[in-house]
């Protein structure tokens, strides 16, 4: 199983590495730098004319759609506003350093004009034949777009379609269920020591109460989950902030300056590149916000209302709530807290020794752990230990195994330049979730284990409900509506299936959830730069309308 789990591992890094390549994040930020520009600046209204739709000025129970512009926007950033925002961004910080926020917050400007542009492309082409079940999503968008170009590209249109809807599923089994799941299972093990099996049994039963009740409960659901558990976090997080706001513009400072230079080698945090901040910080936002993935169109085509640019508008607010505030907060809480730099939590009773494996790697064998003050050890606990190769600090991750002796410790292996030298001190693998809750711990002891454990589930059962819908409209298009109870038991299966040790290590975890956003980038991107000018032509129309107090006629439903 352990071999099997290293060569999966690999295979989805070396798949990430093509899906990921530094060019496609240069496409990325151009497309939305030209969306920007192309829609002039689209955020401003976003913010002024979507908010008013939001609020309910323009609500008409007459219209065509499901459910109402803020039961739509709920859907979409339960989906969003996820662990992404707490576990996504810890991970950033943990791999990228400060830097990465930065790049985090370019991607929530230029994802606010994405998020229009997309969202209105979907309304124009969603369809309605059913008013309490919408279709919508970008599959349809070029399904419909082609034929209306041309009756030969109607096969075309629904090929392409059929492979966004794959990338879809692939992206709702990833990132949108397992490392959800996975965030759960984890912080309740590592804070309560429950065993991760048993909380993804709870997690799982809990999203199939939901799930079977379609969009309509969802966006109930979604539309009183979602308000309560940001204001929560929110007041949670100024907590903090103003506990330490003397620390505040210092830490913006670091941001900025660790945006464009090197980050060295501090505590926990091993050393990063500018580079490597860069791509860190832009891959997960665009993870987060889901900004260019087309996932979110999907939720607000079953909007109630006539006009698709409103809701374009609508879904700009998304970016802006999920990454410049809420994704901010969490990394001002962790940098703050001194979490992402701390020194070693734990010592080493008897170090391990340093063994070079038959591929010229480096590993570790054997070692005794000092107890920990907080719990007993327990097999799935992560550890990381640092070697110096050189001047170069390397991570080395640890995970204890049960066997029967009692615990071992599994270490991964390493490439060194010279001899390593194994650091003193050995750091607990707080992963995602748990590292922003060890964050809040630092501040206020206890805040973290309660305040982040009950925040995880809201946000991952939120989020596991709303990505359940996009992978099930992926199954409809595909297979149509025969196979939805099939795919709903799947996905409720998958749940269990990552708190299982699928996923044992910081980079296997975000390794896993670039490869759906990467594979739907790649789909989506594409289809709404073609048609873009589709999108633009229907913003500038509305603009023009709202401005001289027209309105668009009805279309029948």
């Amino acid at each position: 199983m352990q071999a099997f789990l290293d060569v999966l591992s690999a295979a989805i890094a070396a798949i990430n590495g093509v899906l990921w390549h530094p060019a496609i994040l240069y496409v990325l930020l151009a497309v939305g730098i030209l969306f920007t520009i192309w829609s002039r600046f689209s955020q401003v209204r976003a913010v002024t004319h979507g908010g008013a739709a939001v609020l309910g000025t323009f609500d008409d129970p007459d219209d065509p759609g499901a459910i109402s512009h803020f039961q739509a926007l709920s859907a979409a950033l339960s989906a969003t506003v996820g662990l992404g925002n707490i576990g996504g961004v810890a991970l950033a910080v943990a791999l990228g350093g400060p830097g990465s926020v930065f790049w985090m917050w370019v991607v929530g400007v230029l994802g606010m004009a994405l998020k229009t542009t997309e969202v209105t492309l979907s309304m124009i082409y969603r369809r309605t034949d059913d008013p309490d079940n919408p279709h919508g999503g970008p599959m349809w968008v070029v399904r419909h777009g082609l034929a209306e170009q041309s009756p030969r590209l109607i096969g075309l249109g629904k090929t392409l379609g059929g492979l966004f809807c794959f990338t879809l599923l692939v992206s709702a089994v990833t990132g949108g269920n397992m490392f959800q799941a996975w965030n759960v299972g984890n912080i309740m093990q590592e804070f309560f020591g429950i065993p991760s099996f048993w909380v993804g049994c709870v997690l799982a039963v809990l999203v199939a109460l939901v799930i079977l009740g379609g969009i309509h409960r969802i966006g109930a659901v979604a539309g009183t989950l979602v308000p309560f558990m940001c204001a929560a976090y929110l007041i949670a997080g100024f907590y903090v902030i103003f506990s330490r706001i003397d620390q505040v513009p210092a830490v913006f400072a670091m941001i900025f300056a660790n945006a464009f230079s090197a980050t060295q080698a501090q505590g926990a945090f091993i050393g990063g590149t500018a580079g490597f901040a860069f791509a860190t910080g832009l891959q997960r936002a665009f993870f987060s916000s889901e900004a260019g993935q087309g996932s979110s169109p999907i939720a607000h085509s079953a909007a109630r209302t006539h006009e698709p640019a409103r809701e374009g508008l609508v879904a700009g607010l998304e970016p802006l709530i999920d990454t410049l505030v809420i994704c901010t907060m969490t990394a001002l809480v962790i940098f703050l807290s001194g979490a992402w730099n701390r020194p070693a939590d734990q010592t080493f009773l008897s170090p391990p020794a340093l063994v070079q494996t038959d591929d010229g790697s480096w590993t570790l064998e054997g070692g005794r752990l000092v107890n920990r003050s907080d719990r007993p050890w327990i097999a799935g606990d992560t550890l990381q230990a640092h070697l110096l190769d050189g001047d170069r600090p390397i991570a080395v991750n640890g995970l204890l195994l049960a066997d029967e002796n009692g615990l071992e410790i599994s270490w991964s292996t390493v490439r060194a330049s010279t001899r390593p030298m194994l650091k003193d001190g050995l750091f607990v693998g707080y992963t995602g979730a748990s590292f922003t809750a060890l964050a809040f711990d630092r501040v206020h002891p206890g805040l973290g284990k309660w305040l982040v454990t009950v925040a995880t589930w809201l946000f991952a059962l939120s989020t596991l409900i709303s990505w359940s819908y996009y992978g099930e409209q992926g199954v409809i298009y595909l297979l149509g509506e025969s196979w939805v109870t099939r795919y709903r038991i799947l996905f409720c299966v998958a749940i269990i299936v990552a708190c299982s040790g699928i996923v044992r290590t910081v980079q296997e975890l975000n390794q896993l959830t670039l490869l759906g956003t990467g594979f739907m980038l790649w789909a989506n991107i594409p289809i709404t730069v073609y048609f873009a000018r589709k999108a633009m032509d229907t913003q500038e129309d509305y603009r023009r309308r709202s401005a001289a107090g027209l309105r668009r006629d009805r279309p029948a439903r």
